[in-house]
């Protein structure tokens, strides 16, 4: 699998794997290399609430048309072959919200989730979860697990969704994990790809690229392990507004970009573990 997929981003255009719906799209298309692309893409999804405020509609009149944007994200980039895409969905501080919008948006999800899945097995999505989902609703958790069950034997990207995700407390939940096993070894030494292993991410490539729509200035608890060394791209586009050509735009500025690492500006090659 790995050696097919590696073949088939040097024996293809970008433009091959996704048809342009307009010039933008085609002259973008044309600039993007498919060997590339980053292997894990992580999206900050902001603005859906000034989104409707600006249209004078109510916030769940936001959340709704975001969902629609996402799926096109999600398409385009598994048609991409991206091997990796994160959303930031619900975060934990979003419990502050009003409680009727968290219901609306709890009931969302579980509308997309059971909308979504047939297209996720069309395009062979592999659906993942990050976050506490101990405190999720019961109707939740079971919509995720069936989800996740049915979607485990797709070999294609991989979408994580972060629900009730906080990276502060990712942190503490993987600093106790290993507290446990420091006990029962006094030998026992965490060094950095010990806390990797710990984390909701473990197994999965560190971001290459994260995107913040909305024009914040900020990473909001999302992430912050990983994202040591990811490029960051903030659009003023509000997340509704955010279009398959925009994602294009975003990529294209990511392939400018001289990754160094601290060092002297070597890529990162494409990893077996980001490919398979």
């Amino acid at each position: 699998m790995v050696a097919s997929r590696t073949l088939e981003l040097f024996s293809v255009k970008t433009s091959e794997l996704l048809k342009s719906a307009n010039r933008e799209e085609a002259e973008l298309l044309g600039k993007l290399d498919p060997q590339r692309l980053p292997e894990h893409l992580a999206i900050i999804m902001d603005g859906n609430g000034r989104w409707a405020q600006r249209r004078h509609l109510p916030r769940i009149a936001g959340h709704r048309s975001g969902v629609k944007t996402a799926r096109v994200i999600i398409e385009t980039c598994s048609r991409l072959h991206l091997p990796c895409l994160t959303l930031y969905a619900f975060s934990l501080e979003n419990w502050r919200r009003p409680q009727a919008e968290v219901e609306f948006l709890m009931r969302l999800l579980r509308e997309y989730l059971k909308r979504e899945l047939p297209t996720m097995q069309k395009n062979n999505i592999r659906l993942l979860f990050i976050g506490r989902s101990e405190h999720l609703p019961e109707s939740v958790r079971e919509d995720m697990q069936e989800g996740m069950r049915l979607t485990a034997a797709n070999s294609g990207m991989r979408l994580i969704l972060a629900l009730n995700y906080g990276a502060r407390a990712e942190l503490v939940d993987a600093c106790n994990s290993i507290l446990k096993r420091a006990r029962a070894n006094p030998a026992f030494q965490a060094d950095e790809q010990c806390i990797s292993d710990h984390l909701y991410t473990a197994g999965l490539p560190d971001p290459d690229l994260l995107i913040r729509t909305s024009g914040e200035m900020r990473v909001s608890n999302f992430l912050l392990w990983q994202i040591a060394y990811a490029e960051i791209y903030v659009t003023q586009v509000l997340w509704p507004d955010f279009s398959r050509t925009r994602l294009l735009e975003a990529l294209v500025d990511y392939q400018k970009r001289e990754r160094r690492y601290g060092g002297l500006g070597v890529v990162r090659p494409r990893t077996a573990a980001a490919q398979g």
